[in-house]
């Protein structure tokens, strides 16, 4: 697509968001503990506030302050503020102070935001542990929130991955027309590295007409002992792998597909 040369600020809004999900097996309630706090220390505010950090510098946005927490027993929360051109030292305000919203994380960009937040979820019935982080970067201007995102995969690796990409609003150009997108687009799969499409199988809904693009990514390869915490496949009877495996392969593809399945043959 030209450049377009606009009339006044570029007003689209461009906003991806998605999910990411890491599935664990953990045998005992003492593991389940265990694999909660692990997750609570890998994705802690600190971790979090790494991440947003490059985010930011991927993208092309400027940090003015940060503001962190932690908190006892578990959750993180983190708030920075950015802006898309640099601000004067004097008005860039580094001091840290605790945000009211446990687990969960916002980048503000003026007229725009990044947020991430966490849910780790457990049940004691089955021992399976499901840790969700959703994410959602939203721009305007001449950020572009696809810039960050092979980044934000990389960083939140996991089994099963949602993406939605949306262009809200509409912009002008310097002969009054409206333009309601401003760049070439038919599949976030079109923006997502090479090393990580061969990991994935991927399916794409998307509505054109509303600029609406949804991606599905769930792992192509199932390695048990990826899912096992604390635990080795060889310390299990057959039986029982075959047992654990289904569960964990039926618990991946319901949150892939978005409904209950009935039991599958591994």
């Amino acid at each position: 697509m030209n450049k377009l040369r606009l009339h006044g600020f570029n007003n689209l809004t461009k906003s991806l968001s998605f999910c990411i999900y890491d599935i664990c097996y953990t045998k005992t309630a003492h593991d389940r503990d265990r694999y909660i706090a692990y997750i609570d220390e890998q994705y802690n505010a600190n971790r979090l506030t790494e991440i947003l950090t490059e985010t930011c510098s991927i993208i092309g946005a400027n940090i003015l302050n940060i503001a962190r927490q932690n908190y006892d027993p578990q959750g993180a929360s983190v708030t920075i503020l950015i802006s898309e051109e640099p601000m004067a030292p004097s008005l860039a305000d580094q001091s840290e102070n605790a945000c009211p919203l446990p687990d969960a994380i916002v980048a503000h960009l003026d007229k725009s935001h990044i947020c991430v937040h966490t849910y780790p979820e457990s049940h004691p019935e089955n021992g399976l542990c499901t840790f969700r982080a959703d994410i959602e970067v939203s721009t305007c201007g001449v950020i572009s929130p696809l810039k960050a995102l092979n980044y934000l995969i990389h960083q939140l690796e996991s089994d099963i991955v949602t993406l939605d990409y949306r262009v809200r609003g509409f912009t002008r150009d310097i002969n009054g027309m409206k333009h309601y997108i401003d760049h070439e687009i038919n599949s976030i799969q079109n923006f997502i590295s090479e090393d990580i499409t061969s990991l994935y199988q991927m399916v794409d809904v998307n509505v054109y007409q509303e600029n609406i693009f949804h991606t599905k990514m769930m792992l192509k390869e199932f390695d048990l002992d990826h899912y096992l915490f604390n635990a080795k496949p060889e310390d299990l009877d057959p039986n029982e792998r075959l047992h654990i495996t289904k569960r964990l392969r039926k618990e991946m593809q319901e949150i892939y597909y978005g409904r209950n399945m009935p039991e599958i043959i591994v």
